[in-house]
């Protein structure tokens, strides 16, 4: 039924208002088993021993493992729990979870609250039915996860339920990471390793760890739920696939960073509460570009545990949208014809003396560090630009990079002016006259003095540096960043150890730093191709790409084939972040998911058109062609009823075009549908289903510019995207 007036001022009283005087400080981590908790609770030995397995990544005792869990149990307990749960990142996307009550029956029948360190340490959830790509069968259902110390419990609070959440790893009965959790686990491992032979080898003998950081900044669209109950493609497939442009849309600029409305920023208010409440340190919140899109951003966190606060953020932000009659959009492009949604994952390198390497320093040797792990990063991106674009492929993201929308599917690196500067005079041996708003002297051969935000920022760049980190802006907005983020921290690993090879065996007579910056100058040649300072949205960046040799696979089918090639399972293998058969199941699980995704939203589609649009459109071409005929009836074939002869022609010939696409693109679903080979069905789906669905559109969307606004059963665009 049409929506005419989704919320009156009266219904309101679902946004509670809380009048607090409480800072964020006072209560930020409450719902967090954090170490400051920790050592409230535990023993000291205890808490040296659980330290110790999280910062050093130490065995964990039985006796140890007991007494954190009984700690966890009676904090839980205080907080309301009555049941916990493995908290788990599957191969879907999303997360899972199994709750188990903490009672337990005593010999005399009695209940008591029990919870020790095997079950903390170890569940044991059915695996028959999460996405292997092919690492089990379905029948084998025996799966296993097991607690990640370095991300802490929490507790979640959820109607009447409450629960404690141990971040875990899944993994099958033979070992094989089942989940994202795993190998992000591992890559962190191996950069950690190659940053610090680095480090040691350029003579920094300060640093125990390198770590990788993140911070995601999560784009989304809010719209009112009763809008989103009455599309059939919203609730089954995250977008819309019908919607005619409606006559404003972004074009006037005046949504990015404007008022926020009242509505909206309650819903901030009470997703930041909850966030604070688990330790989440959201910083940001602004509208963004396209009308009822907007963007939440944290300070950025250690690699693993900002992967799990980013399924935390959008897991929030589903659930309490709800409370304030409002649905979130996480689709990479629910709207046609405005900006779809990004995930811009920033990622650096930081030592735990809290040093961060991509920072330029004010010595000689920070200089010479900084431009060894920045070089070693665009190498990276550079050898391995096509796993970095097939990180991010998914049907939903083809609609932004495919489309040349923020960013292309080129994937280049922007350094900007100064730095690019300073890169092309240490390969040409020039000198670099120094400013006074210098803030590090690179100290070598009178190497050029560096500017802090010296340069513009460029939103067109797929990876771009910006003053201390690299910004990855191709990730989707719906993306757990744990693949992404797994495969930076393999490539730059393998990029370290290649550079601090060549030092090594550059470094005569203990020159080390000079070595270093013989190998950055070779390394500026060699990686020249993957730099770009221009618009990235131009036919001529295409064009100088092909020339450069960098790769452009604009569809998913295409990108994702990189995920399996040979040089892809070499690196992560020799870095033992995933195994062949492991980077093969990563691969079948996203074709398999593309596949599906497209076909639900075809499928969907069909069934829209059909028992909505059409009947709708007859409806109204059967009253014009009534209030033609007693019109006819009156004044007889006059001309002033040939406009009125015209639209009912134009009607009936859209009418006529839509039912006609509508049986062929179900025809083209069937002839998908029908192909075994998973690869070649892909790549169907892709040319001929999507190039279907796109002509049904077309004809559809007309339709609805024509058939009577109080007879077109489904919201529109200018009454979605304006909430009020």
């Amino acid at each position: 039924m049409k929506v005419k007036n989704p919320i009156t001022a009266s219904e309101r009283s679902y946004v509670i208002l809380k009048e607090k005087n409480v800072q964020i400080s006072k209560y930020f981590g409450e719902d967090t088993f954090s170490l400051r908790v920790m050592q409230e609770k535990l023993a000291k030995g205890t808490y040296r021993r659980i330290l110790a397995t999280i910062t050093e990544g130490r065995k964990l005792d039985e006796e140890t493992a007991n007494s954190v869990a009984h700690a966890i149990k009676e904090w839980a307990i205080e907080k309301g729990a009555t049941h916990y749960c493995h908290w788990f990142q599957p191969m879907t996307g999303s997360t899972a979870e199994k709750h188990d009550s903490f009672i337990e029956f005593t010999d005399t029948g009695e209940v008591i609250e029990r919870f020790t360190g095997k079950q903390l340490i170890q569940g044991e959830p059915d695996a028959s039915s999460f996405p292997s790509g092919g690492l089990r069968t379905t029948f084998e259902a025996r799966g296993y996860t097991a607690w990640d110390p370095t991300s802490p419990a929490f507790i979640i609070k959820n109607g009447l339920g409450t629960t404690l959440c141990i971040p875990s790893i899944f993994i099958s009965y033979t070992g094989e990471a089942l989940d994202k959790k795993t190998p992000l686990l591992r890559s962190i491992s191996a950069i950690n390793k190659s940053a610090m032979g680095l480090l040691r080898l350029l003579g920094n003998t300060e640093p125990k760890k390198v770590f990788a950081t993140l911070g995601a900044e999560q784009e989304y669209f809010l719209i009112d739920q009763d809008y989103f109950f009455n599309r059939q493609d919203l609730v089954l497939g995250g977008r819309t696939l019908l919607g005619a442009t409606p006559p404003k849309g972004q074009q006037l600029e005046d949504q990015y960073f404007g008022a926020i409305k009242e509505r909206v920023l309650s819903f901030m208010h009470d997703v930041e509460e909850e966030l604070y409440k688990l330790g989440i340190p959201a910083k940001t919140r602004h509208n963004e570009v396209a009308p009822s899109q907007f963007e939440i951003a944290p300070i950025y966190e250690e690699a693993n545990l900002a992967a799990d606060h980013n399924q935390l953020v959008m897991e929030t932000m589903k659930r309490v949208s709800a409370s304030h009659k409002l649905r979130l959009l996480f689709h990479e492009k629910p709207f046609a014809g405005i900006n779809g949604s990004g995930k811009h994952l920033n990622w650096a390198l930081s030592d735990d003396l809290g040093n961060n390497m991509l920072n330029p320093g004010k010595t000689p040797h920070d200089n010479i560090q900084f431009l060894v792990f920045l070089m070693a990063t665009i190498r990276a991106v550079y050898v391995h630009a096509d796993l970095l674009r097939a990180s991010v492929a998914s049907a939903g993201n083809d609609h932004r990079l495919g489309a040349n929308e923020a960013p292309p599917a080129i994937i280049s690196v922007f350094l900007g002016e100064q730095l690019t500067r300073i890169l092309n005079d240490i390969e040409k041996g020039k000198v670099t006259k120094a400013t006074d708003e210098a803030i590090i002297d690179l100290g070598v051969s009178k190497l050029p003095v560096l500017s802090k935000d010296s340069t513009d920022r460029n939103r067109t760049s797929p990876f771009a540096f910006t003053g201390n980190k690299f910004e990855f802006r191709a990730v989707g907005s719906s993306q757990s960043i744990s693949f992404p983020a797994t495969i930076l921290n393999t490539i730059v690993a393998e990029s370290i150890d290649i550079l601090a090879g060549r030092i090594k065996a550059k470094a005569k007579g203990g020159k080390v730093a000079q070595a270093a910056l013989d190998v950055v100058k070779e390394e500026i040649g060699f990686v020249r191709p993957i730099l770009f300072m221009g618009d990235n949205y131009t036919k001529e960046w295409e064009r100088e790409a092909a020339k450069r040799g960098l790769p452009n696979k604009k569809t998913s089918p295409e990108a994702m084939k990189d995920i399996k090639s040979d040089k892809a399972i070499k690196v992560f293998s020799a870095y033992g972040v995933l195994s062949p058969v492991e980077v093969r199941s990563r691969y079948h699980v996203r074709l398999e998911r593309y596949i599906k995704e497209v076909d639900i939203e075809a499928a969907t589609l069909c069934g829209m058109v059909q028992s909505q649009v059409l009947p709708a459109a007859l409806s109204y071409q059967k009253s014009v062609a009534k209030a033609l005929k007693s019109a006819m009836d009156v004044i007889g074939d006059a001309k002033e009823l040939k406009p009125q002869k015209e639209l009912l022609k134009t009607v009936a010939g859209l009418v006529s075009d839509t039912q006609k696409l509508a049986c062929e693109l179900k025809k083209t679903l069937d002839k998908a549908n029908a192909i075994a080979d998973e690869e070649k069905k892909a790549a169907f789906i892709c040319a001929e289903v999507r190039k279907a669905m796109g002509s049904l559109r077309e004809k559809a969307d007309s339709l609805e510019l024509y058939v009577d606004n109080e007879c077109w059963p489904i919201p529109k665009y200018w009454e979605m995207l304006f909430i009020s």
